[in-house]
């Protein structure tokens, strides 16, 4: 499904040139819950990037299927943002002036392709809570908002950026099982935290360090309840 070869990404030239990303590849298939670890600075958040279409490689190759995603002008980009890519962000990103209803509903009428903003409210336990504004909910309610917007066009890529960072680590939990159900839906989920605790959930896990791939190993024993207490 996902296929990069030899990814580099460089910001600035000359004495000033900053290599993010340096020769990076993996696979990742569709129903597959990939985790990215790595220390700050590692190059896990460009590479989210890339894999979301939010910035561009400078050099070696990125397919999603058989679409050679590192050479789409910027309209194609645009385009592949919208019908194959969602995003959760560490800190929710949800319009204020906007209830729980209404951030996933807005989301939901950008794509054809979309799921019930109600039923997505009822899927991740906010039913009640469809009516508060963000200033209204708590860090655990926001993030579960954000995951349901984000899964209102039914993204076969779901890419999460450090979303547990600023949580409880039992709230943690409650969005991880939300992540896995995803996956069962055959979604792709790629998940950057620093969470050790979270590689027994996840089907394959990237080692980042200096921008460059330590390790990529595959859990060939997948816990599949996570354990909330």
């Amino acid at each position: 499904m996902i296929y990069f070869k030899d990814v580099t990404k460089s910001y600035g030239a000359g004495n000033y040139k900053v290599q993010a990303l340096n020769k990076v590849s993996f696979e990742i298939n569709e129903g597959e819950f990939t985790l990215i670890l790595g220390p700050s600075g590692s190059g896990k958040s460009t590479l989210l990037n890339i894999l979301g279409g939010m910035d561009r490689l400078t050099s070696g190759k990125f397919y999603y299927d058989t679409k050679d995603v590192s050479n789409l002008n910027d309209n194609e980009l645009s385009y592949f943002r919208k019908e194959v890519v969602g995003f959760v962000f560490q800190f929710y990103n949800l319009i204020p002036s906007l209830t729980a209803f209404e951030n996933v509903a807005i989301a939901a009428d950008l794509n054809d392709n979309i799921n019930d903003a109600k039923q997505l409210l009822v899927k991740v336990g906010l039913e009640h809570r469809q009516d508060n504004f963000p200033s209204q909910l708590s860090g655990g309610e926001m993030q579960r908002v954000s995951i349901a917007r984000a899964l209102a066009k039914k993204p076969r890529l779901l890419l999460c950026d450090e979303p547990t960072g600023a949580l409880d680590s039992n709230t943690g939990r409650k969005i991880l099982e939300l992540l896995s159900q995803a996956v069962k839906d055959h979604t792709a989920v790629v998940m950057v935290t620093h969470n050790e605790e979270f590689i027994q959930y996840a089907d394959k896990v990237i080692r980042l360090a200096d921008g460059e791939i330590q390790s990529i190993i595959t859990n060939e024993d997948v816990k599949q309840q996570v354990e909330v207490f």
